[in-house]
């Protein structure tokens, strides 16, 4: 029996991770068998190399060895390429045609993303593993095979039985050993070997010096997350031989070559809204009514104070610059406002709108709309309280980003100087 490393040598397998090296063992243990197997593991991880060293180490390795991607035959074609047809059994079909498993009779077929077989064809490729037997589109007459069957997938084959788009019954036939190849992520040691090899292929085919990597580079290799794996990588190494004129590469003109983030965290996205997005939705609604109420009470108050200060140049000038940083949003000039006139008035009689009558009267004395009573109507129709709601809000971020206040700011999408004013506002 050969060892791993002579079988690694002779299938140019790079790479000395133990769940590499557990796959390698699995193959060499059930080749001389006649055992179907099922191998698993994201695309680009080099799947279609273990039915090789499967079918090379098995009885049957003097006999054919048929590889077929099942993703890339069309579904009206694939039983006439896997079974054959007879003669005039569909349109265009002027003379009988052997399939697949009639050709690899006595041999080995490698049945690739095998996943994506139509429902109907699975009970066809059931019947085969089970005696044997399969009938030509177009005939009658039953033919039988010996053929060993390894298949491969990057599919979860659990959601799709529960989908039901695999069958149940052909999957435990197929998997009687199934095999998993992890993805590049998971053996980040090998990554810089795989690199190596690829660059130094490369060197020979461009006919130009190899290209190396420094050791920040080599560190940004390995905590990129690979979502193509081998095959990305080898694309990648590909890229950099032929357009880096320095033959040492360095982490900076490295990153450019690598795809997303560096993180090796994996990403989940749930895309389904439920009942709690819109209530997020809600309170965030609540939460900007809130502050517009507040602009609008500062911006009441201190029209009131223009009209009770009269004309004086100083006051008005100094009044018409407040007005124009709490237009732009300006916190700092709210609160400069409110210090200065909040002296002699109640806290409690401005948030209840004390002045509301006096200011209507001279409003309407001076032929002035109000543009902003839209705004108070919103109280009418919510009878929560949007202060308790905005509290509430608050805390809860605070407490998430422990006591932090830019991202707690960024995310409830307000300035942070305007969540340090409600900090003061609240004494949190």
């Amino acid at each position: 029996m050969e060892s791993l490393q002579s079988i690694k040598q002779r299938f140019e397998i790079i790479g000395n991770d133990p769940k590499l090296n557990r796959a390698l063992e699995k193959c060499v243990g059930v080749a001389p068998t006649d055992i179907s197997v099922l191998i698993t593991g994201e695309s680009g991880v080099g799947k279609e190399t273990l039915p090789k060293i499967i079918h090379a180490l098995s009885l049957r390795k003097h006999a054919k060895y048929i590889a077929v991607n099942c993703g890339a035959i069309p579904e009206g074609t694939i039983d006439s390429e896997l079974f054959g047809h007879e003669k005039g059994a569909f349109t265009g079909a002027n003379q009988a045609r052997k399939g697949y498993f009639q050709e690899a009779d006595g041999g080995t077929i490698f049945l690739d993303e095998v996943g994506e077989l139509p429902l109907t064809t699975q009970v066809r490729l059931l019947r085969v593993i089970e005696n044997g037997e399969y009938i030509r589109v177009g005939s009658s007459q039953v033919n039988k095979t010996d053929v060993r069957i390894v298949a491969a997938t990057n599919v979860n084959m659990k959601e799709a039985i529960k989908k039901e788009k695999f069958r149940e019954d052909l999957f435990y036939r197929l998997s009687t050993i199934e095999i998993n190849l992890p993805p590049l992520r998971e053996r980040p040691e090998d990554i810089h070997l795989l690199f190596r090899k690829f660059a130094s292929d490369f060197a020979h085919k461009y006919n130009m010096p190899t290209v190396r990597l420094t050791e920040d580079a080599q560190q940004k290799l390995k905590q990129c997350r690979w979502p193509g794996n081998i095959r990305q990588l080898k694309n990648v190494t590909e890229q950099i031989s032929v357009l880096e004129k320095e033959r040492l590469v360095n982490a900076d003109q490295i990153t450019s070559y690598l795809p997303g983030t560096s993180s090796n965290l994996p990403s989940v996205i749930d895309k389904a809204r439920n009942q709690s997005d819109f209530s997020n939705e809600r309170e965030i609604l609540y939460k900007i009514l809130f502050d517009m109420r507040n602009d609008i009470n500062d911006l009441k108050k201190l029209t009131m104070e223009l009209m009770r200060e009269g004309n004086s140049n100083d006051v008005h000038q100094k009044n018409k610059n407040l007005i124009s940083k709490i237009y732009n949003d300006d916190s700092e000039a709210i609160e400069e406002f409110k210090s200065e006139h909040d002296e002699n008035k109640n806290k409690a009689e401005f948030l209840d709108y004390p002045l509301e009558d006096n200011y209507s009267q001279k409003t309407n004395d001076n032929a002035v709309n109000d543009k902003f009573d839209f705004a108070e109507e919103v109280e009418e129709e919510e009878p929560l309280s949007l202060q308790d709601k905005e509290y509430e809000l608050i805390k809860k971020s605070l407490e998430r980003h422990e006591g932090r206040r830019k991202p707690a700011a960024d995310e409830l999408g307000i300035s942070e100087r305007t969540l340090y004013r409600k900090i003061k506002q609240y004494n949190f």
